[in-house]
């Protein structure tokens, strides 16, 4: 499979940044996004190029490092799934796709397309919270929950902590969250 590639270049933080076109060719139906990321790096080292920087732990899925917008959605179109998980099967061959980091104050750009994770992380280490009371819990048993509403919540609690609400929220308030509690954390350091 052969690809057109708008990916987002950025030198550092303080360095304004820009789309840079590349080429995919080759590129086998069964890889991931990530491995088809490392066949374009390979590629630009051959050429003494500097490769792309962008941020991969496990690879399985589980760790959430993997903090891409793929075609203007965070990890790429499909449901529940990481940008490792997203393979290059779901697109055509020739498709044109556009790459960048998560957009969020709360994930400054460090290079190309790894962002700092920090803030989001510390809220995630803390426990995160909200200051509005809800009271206290009701008993487990005390309201019967039919069978196909307990397995969505138990999905949505599977949360991996990969930071995909803040970079898609449309109202910002994830961004705002994060950010607020990045600025508290900060101001504690001091």
């Amino acid at each position: 499979m052969n690809f057109a590639l708008k990916i987002w270049r950025q030198k550092n933080s303080q360095t304004p940044g820009s789309f840079v076109d590349y080429k995919a060719d080759n590129i086998p139906a069964e890889a991931s996004f990530l491995e088809m990321l490392d066949i374009v790096n390979e590629e630009l080292v051959l050429r003494n190029e500097e490769p792309i920087a962008f941020d991969s732990d496990c690879r399985e899925g589980i760790c959430g490092m993997c903090s891409l917008v793929i075609n203007g959605v965070p990890h790429g179109t499909g449901k529940a799934k990481t940008t490792c998980q997203l393979y290059m099967r779901r697109f055509k061959s020739g498709d044109t796709i556009w790459i960048e980091p998560f957009r969020a104050r709360a994930f400054p750009v460090i290079k190309d397309l790894a962002v700092d994770r920090n803030a989001f992380d510390r809220i995630i280490e803390g426990g995160g919270y909200i200051s509005a009371r809800a009271g206290s819990a009701p008993d487990a048993n005390s309201l019967p929950v039919p069978k196909p509403d307990a397995d969505l919540s138990m999905e949505a609690a599977a949360c991996i902590g990969c930071g995909a609400c803040v970079a898609a929220c449309p109202n910002s308030s994830a961004m705002l969250f994060v950010a607020a509690k990045e600025e508290r954390n900060k101001k504690i350091e001091k």
